[in-house]
Order: C-alpha cells, then sequence, then structure tokens
C-alpha cells in the first residue's frame, strides 16, 4: 500500500506541477522571441462557425469588425446545417460579411469545413460567437505567423471575472502558461477554438463528427512538420459566467475529444511520428488519469493508517473533516471551501464520463 501511495503521489505532482514547472525552467532559459509586424498585411478571413440566434451572431461581427487589422479582412459565418437561423437574416446586414450553411450532419467541424470553402482570405482566424476581441487580437495573430516560424498560433482567452476566483479561473491560468512555454520550445498542445489564426494553405478538411478542431488541427500541423505558436498579445474575452454543472458538460465533451483525437489520428501516440510525444503525453494523457490516481492514493492511505491505528481512524478522520468545515464556516469561507469542492468534484466526475464515452467510441458528444 506504501508503493501506491506513493506512486500515485508522484504521479500527480509530475503531471500538475513537475512537468509545468520544467516547462516554465526551459522555456525561460530558450529566450524570448522577437514579433514583427509584416511590411504588408496579408488578407483574412475570420470564421465563425455558429448555430446561435441571428441577433448574437451580429454583435459578434460587429466586434470582428470593430478591430484595426490594417489589412483586408472578411468575415464568414458558418451556420450548423440544424441551426434554426437563416441565411437571409445575416447576408449583406454587414460589409465584408459572408454566410454559408454548413455541411451534413452538422457540427462544428462541418461548419468550419464550409466556411473555409467560403474564405478567400491568407490567413485563417477561427472564433466563436460568444467571445469578444481586444482591438488588436487579429493584428497580434497576423504578426505571431509572419516570420513563418508557425503555422497556426492560439491567443489567449480571458474568463469573465466572478465574486471569487474558482478551481476552473486556476486551472486556466496554469494552462495558457503552459502553452506559451511549450510554443518556445517548440508547440503548444492544442490552440484555443474561440481565438486562433493558421495560413489557409495549411487548411485541411475535418472529418465529420470530429469534437476538438483544437486539438486536431493543431496536432495535425505538427505531425506534418510545423510548429505551433501561443501569443499572450492576442486576447479574446469570454462573455459567459458557467457554474459547476456547465463546466461538468463542457469538460466531458473536449475530455472525450482527447480520446477521439488518439482513435482518429493515433500517429499522436507514437514517438518516433509525434516530435512533441513527450508533452503531448504528460499534458493531454496523463491528466485523464488524475480521478484514479486519487482513488488509489486516498484509499492506500487510509488504509495504511487503519492498519496502524485502527478504524478508529475512519472516525477521527471525519471528525477532522466536522472541524474544518465548522472552522471555514466561522472564518467566512464556507462558501469558497463549498465551490471549490463541487469544482473540484465536477471535473473528475468529467474525467471519469469522458473515459466512460471514449472507450466505447461515443462521439456524438457534441449533440449532448
Amino acid at each position: 500500500m506504501t508503493a501506491l501511495a506513493i506512486g500515485a503521489a508522484l504521479l500527480l505532482i509530475l503531471v500538475w506541477i513537475g512537468y509545468p514547472l520544467l516547462m516554465r525552467v526551459l522555456a525561460s532559459r530558450a529566450g524570448k522571441r522577437v514579433v514583427h509586424e509584416p511590411a504588408a498585411w496579408p488578407s483574412v478571413t475570420v470564421l465563425v462557425a455558429s448555430r446561435e440566434p441571428a441577433a448574437d451572431i451580429l454583435a459578434r461581427v460587429d466586434d470582428i469588425l470593430a478591430g484595426d487589422y490594417p489589412g483586408e479582412l472578411h468575415v464568414v459565418i458558418a451556420l450548423d446545417h440544424a441551426s434554426a437561423t437563416d441565411e437571409s437574416e445575416l447576408a449583406g446586414r454587414r460589409p465584408g460579411l459572408s454566410v454559408v450553411r454548413g455541411d451534413p450532419p452538422g457540427g462544428k467541424a462541418t461548419n468550419l469545413n464550409a466556411g473555409a470553402r467560403a474564405a478567400s482570405g491568407e490567413i485563417l482566424v477561427l472564433t466563436d460567437t460568444h467571445q469578444r476581441f481586444a482591438p488588436d487580437a487579429i493584428r497580434r495573430l497576423v504578426a505571431d505567423l509572419a516570420d513563418g516560424t508557425f503555422a497556426a498560433t492560439s491567443g489567449r482567452l480571458e474568463l469573465p471575472r466572478r465574486g471569487e476566483e474558482s478551481l476552473i479561473d486556476r486551472y486556466w491560468r496554469m494552462e495558457r502558461r503552459l502553452r506559451r512555454d511549450e510554443a518556445v520550445l517548440h508547440s503548444a498542445i492544442g490552440v484555443s477554438g474561440s481565438i486562433y489564426a493558421m495560413r489557409r494553405s495549411h487548411w485541411a478538411p475535418l472529418p465529420a463528427g470530429l469534437i476538438l478542431d483544437d486539438l486536431y488541427v493543431p496536432m495535425r500541423l505538427v505531425l506534418a512538420g510545423q510548429r505551433i505558436g501561443f501569443t499572450d498579445a492576442a486576447r479574446a474575452f469570454d462573455t459567459r459566467t458557467t457554474e459547476a454543472s456547465e463546466e461538468y458538460r463542457r469538460k466531458v465533451r473536449t475530455l472525450t475529444g482527447n480520446f477521439q483525437l488518439c482513435a482518429w489520428l493515433p500517429a499522436v501516440l507514437a514517438p518516433v511520428r509525434n516530435p512533441v510525444w513527450v508533452q503531448f503525453v504528460l499534458h493531454k494523457l496523463l491528466r485523464l488519469l488524475t480521478p484514479y490516481l486519487l482513488v488509489c492514493l486516498g484509499a492506500a492511505v487510509l488504509a495504511i493508517l487503519v492498519g496502524r491505528y485502527g478504524p478508529y481512524t475512519l472516525v477521527a478522520g471525519a471528525g477532522a473533516l466536522v472541524l474544518l468545515a465548522l472552522a471555514a464556516g466561522a472564518a467566512g469561507k464556507w462558501r469558497a471551501v463549498r465551490n471549490l469542492a463541487a469544482w473540484g468534484i465536477s471535473l473528475q466526475a468529467a474525467i471519469v464520463t469522458a473515459t466512460y464515452y471514449g472507450l466505447r467510441g461515443r462521439w456524438d458528444v457534441w449533440r449532448r
């Protein structure tokens, strides 16, 4: 039991502390890359795959067009095949706006395929409906691609401020920093679907039913010998706040997408094919073991304590938890502790659910 506890603890430390720290140290030693704006700005097409109402989509288009991009800029809205919004509600409503209907059977991947076919820009910028760009976001993305180092690059998604920082806020802050450090060394493992850009010449149609274009696209490019960047300078702001239950459903979809990627793009699992295999395993795959490692660690520690001090250890442990809860309430921290527990349980439950879907090959979670 001691060996099990130590093994589980070491793996958890490696994945959540050791690997991010290692990337931070290596990236800091690599030096800072200097980004220069291009002498001539390429044409850009912004793709928005959406199934939202027309008013929400037009608000997103207004935000995109309000930016300061100095080159030619077009927006293509790819309406989901099953969306109730009609093309006539959008077409011609804004300058430089085109509207297409996504391919059947629907889903983000087929919408993006239809949008990419209609795009004319040298650079594709991909985003969603419920974010807003900083005025210079598109310019910053294009500048990061200008010198040819990266085939695609992602910007920084900012979550809305809450009354108190939640577990998901801390997780996302760590995730942004880790992607930035990975990009310094070779490539970010994934991009943010709400703000990323790539050269249109690197676009390839996505398979229908794909869950994560923001993981499949960058990993396909990495396997083809390209690099994926990340720039803090390009910022997007999410307009939605989510509760633990909503975040659970979102994480189930994204984590199931990790399993799908391994099934549909198996070369990512081959060290000889994937130049960022170590980063991919530590960043994406071993994280999926977190709830199981926590169970093993907890069970092993409990077995050790009961074996050493007897069954009354369980009573003492339960009493300690009650005292901690009372102390948190007395200090006015009960709500924060409750929220932390809710987010933690929600995220671990999402991994378990995604494991079930992934092992059964149930990729239709994007419909749920």
